[in-house]
């Protein structure tokens, strides 16, 4: 289905169970002009897709109160004020349960144990009724609702229950009287069905906030405030009024609020709350801040670049609401099932209660007792939630480690991955040029042949030439030079050689003490060196093993002769082996695919340990080698930076974007890593592993429960106590289960 233009998010109450979450779901579907509605049962949402401008927001809504619920935006209703309403109705059902449990123990003692018979049956009656009436008033008005429109969910079965065996005991109680019809007497069943029921939901509640808390922090880690400095004035100011361009304060320990760059100040930067890196970064004039993050050990002053909807942290809480509101496809099978579940256990309650009076020869009681605990038994709430908490969790727990899933089927579709193609630059490697090797020519004129004092002069002479060059390879010798505090000499008349390298006039110093003033300091190639008349062969050897390493040799000569090389490559990321390593010990092959020639691309592949090399691929070539790949029967992940690697992406069945930052490729693959650690690619796809495995149990819990629960109720081996015990924790368990995730080591 193609993405539609517009989307809408709405959120809805009075769902209660999987077939709640199918109606509301169907009647949004049927609205025309709408391509895609999913509605969560999990955090009682729906997201809805259609074409741009084709449908109002109030016909969703009325569609949705048509159904029997309740639509809102959620800009009329804050996350606070539904964190609020969920905790009062949480109190609730705690304060419903708490009276249940005062009226329902005494029935069972009574029942059990009955005192005189002209003052038990009141007793029990006078217990029994209040639950019935205030417990069993939400069942019954969402019952009417769900009736009213031509739909059964499980509050009909859990009314339908508890108000049959309720009825017989009345009936039975004020017809006949205890003493002869004592073991007809069912109240303390109706009353514990709707008691322990309460619980039920009463837990489920709690552990489905628990699951929705991911988007919660994110949302809570931007200040509501900050220090603007307007005018030259600073003024304390809500986050809302900051604009694009306001110059904001930010002292030790304080959140940034909006995003933005620093222009004056040095600090380091607690960004692991968005990107998952345990270290912080350190940050100066230039340098790209997040909101959010934490300034730790210096002020900084930084001008606003994206603030309100446009920020990186509310760009993520978008993607995980989009990833919560979307569903795997072994989702569809609980959803059909799901569709038609109510109306066929009430057909399986008839039948039981037919078959136990015509077949079992058994009296009406016992039949429809049997019938009750069938209806009873029974559990499509724990179908509903078994996926849509699983995601929940497991989309929550990745953003807090920087791993933004932006849909849900990526999650099943990891499960099955056979093949990770990586690209190399900046992905496996930093994607910028460094110095990793100094070989210097002894007795030269140099310097001392004792080693270190050589390279230095070596390197120093280099990067003074290197110093007016704009080239990524003279970068790199001149960081090097100043990463080490070099002091570099005079250079004067430089020239960029196209395709050779530079030169330059040294003007002396105590830097190159033995070199005339006014000698030619040349940097570049063999054919540069050859041209100039300088004899390069002394070094042809080290040159030659360099080259066969992947690097890039760049010989240094001055007065005509040859003093040193030096090697230049980029270079492998820190955690880059250890997460290739990580891969292949989960059973994943992993293929390393780059537009570098060959002897580069095998000497990146030498140190990676990897065999399965694609070399020499342009960027538009680069998704026929996964679909390649595909072609010989694997299922393939593909790990890019998200823009060069965009159609190769797409092709994948798994897309894995690293961004750094701000710079976040959220459009280009399925899973976007904040950060640029390739080690966060390995928990990216275990994180998706265990998600999944988690769906799969919760739904295997769900599928089975039932399986088992109906036959045993249908044969009588069920009292409706159990059953409603059994039925009532059955959905907390389910919501247990996907709470495990939070406490997953990834």
């Amino acid at each position: 289905m193609a993405m539609a233009d517009d989307q809408v998010r709405l959120n809805i109450k009075g769902m209660h169970c999987a077939a709640c979450a199918a109606r509301a779901e169907q009647a949004l579907a049927h609205v025309e002009g709408v391509a895609e509605a999913v509605v969560n049962l999990g955090d009682e949402t729906a997201t809805v897709r259609f074409a741009a401008g084709a449908v109002p927001t109030e016909r969703l809504i009325a569609a949705v109160q048509d159904a029997g619920y309740e639509a809102s935006l959620p800009e009329t209703t804050t996350d606070d004020e539904r964190l609020a309403e969920r905790e009062q109705e949480s109190r609730r059902q705690w304060r419903l349960f708490l009276f249940g449990a005062v009226c329902s123990v005494p029935l069972m003692v009574l029942t059990m144990w009955p005192v005189a018979g002209s003052l038990t049956l009141p007793l029990l009656f006078l217990l029994a009724t209040p639950v019935q009436v205030l417990l069993g008033w939400q069942f019954y008005r969402n019952s009417w609702r769900a009736l009213a429109h031509g739909a059964a969910n499980m509050d009909v079965l859990i009314a339908l229950g508890s108000t049959a065996a309720y009825l017989l005991s009345a009936y039975n109680s004020f017809r006949f009287g205890l003493d002869e019809h004592e073991h007809a007497l069912y109240y303390d069943s109706a009353a514990m069905i709707l008691t322990l029921i309460t619980l039920g939901r009463f837990l489920e509640a709690r552990a489905r906030g628990r699951a929705s808390d991911a988007v919660r922090k994110l949302l809570q880690l931007a200040p509501r405030e900050a220090a603007v400095l307007r005018d030259g004035e600073e003024a304390r100011l809500p986050i809302e009024q900051i604009v694009v361009g306001d110059l904001i304060l930010i002292r030790p320990g304080e959140k940034l609020p909006v995003d933005g760059v620093v222009e004056s100040g040095d600090s380091t930067v607690d960004e692991s709350m968005l990107t998952g890196e345990s270290l912080p970064v350190d940050k100066h004039p230039g340098d790209e801040v997040i909101g959010g993050t934490i300034n730790q050990s210096g002020s900084l002053r930084f001008r606003a670049t994206r603030v309100g909807q446009d920020t990186v942290l509310q760009e993520i809480v978008r993607l995980v609401q989009q990833a919560q509101a979307t569903k795997p496809p072994i989702q569809r099978l609980a959803d059909r099932i799901a569709a038609v579940f109510v109306p066929t256990i009430i057909a399986i309650a008839l039948l039981t209660f037919l078959g136990w009076l015509l077949v079992g020869r058994a009296d009406y009681v016992r039949a429809l007792i049997n019938a009750v605990s069938v209806l009873v038994i029974a559990c499509p709430c724990a179908l509903g939630l078994a996926t849509p908490t699983a995601v929940m969790v497991g989309t929550g727990l990745g953003a807090e480690h920087g791993i933004l899933i932006r849909e849900a089927a990526a999650l099943e579709a990891v499960g099955a991955l056979h093949t990770v193609v990586f690209d190399k630059t900046g992905t496996l490697t930093k994607g910028e040029p460094a110095l990793t090797e100094l070989v210097t020519l002894r007795g030269r004129g140099v310097g001392a042949a004792d080693g270190d004092p050589a390279e230095a002069q070596l390197l120093a002479l280099a990067a003074a030439v290197e110093y007016a060059s704009e080239h990524p390879l003279g970068q790199a010798v001149v960081r090097a030079a100043e990463e080490r505090g070099l002091d570099l000499p005079e250079v004067t008349d430089f020239e960029a050689l196209i395709g050779q390298g530079v030169r330059g006039t040294l003007r002396g110093g105590e830097q190159a003490p033995t070199l005339q003033d006014g000698a030619e300091v040349l940097v570049g190639t063999a054919a540069l060196m050859a041209a100039r008349g300088v004899d390069a062969a002394p070094a042809a050897a080290e040159a030659q093993r360099l080259q066969g390493e992947g690097k890039t040799v760049l010989h240094v000569a001055a007065g005509g002769n040859l003093l040193g090389l030096l090697a230049v490559a980029d270079t492998l990321k820190e955690n880059a082996a250890a997460a290739v390593r990580s891969l292949q010990e989960m059973g994943l092959s992993v293929a390393l695919l780059t537009g570098d020639n060959a002897r580069t691309a095998q000497a990146i592949a030498d140190q990676l340990r990897l065999t399965q090399v694609l070399a020499e691929v342009l960027p538009d070539q680069k998704a026929a080698r996964v679909r390649e790949l595909q072609a010989q029967g694997q299922r393939v992940a593909m790990v890019g930076d998200g823009i060069n690697d965009a159609p190769a992406l797409a092709q994948a069945e798994v897309g894995i974007a690293l961004g750094t930052g701000t710079d976040i490729a959220i459009e280009a693959g399925d899973i976007t890593l904040v950060s640029g650690d390739p080690l966060a690619v390995v928990r990216a796809i275990r994180l998706s592993r265990l998600t999944l495995r988690h769906i799969k149990q919760n739904l295997g819990f769900a599928f089975g429960y039932n399986v088992a629960a109906i036959p045993l109720a249908v044969v009588g081996v069920l009292n409706p106590m159990i059953a409603a015990a059994a039925m009532a924790m059955s959905s907390v368990s389910v919501v247990s289960n996907s709470l495990r995730l939070r406490r997953a080591r990834l």
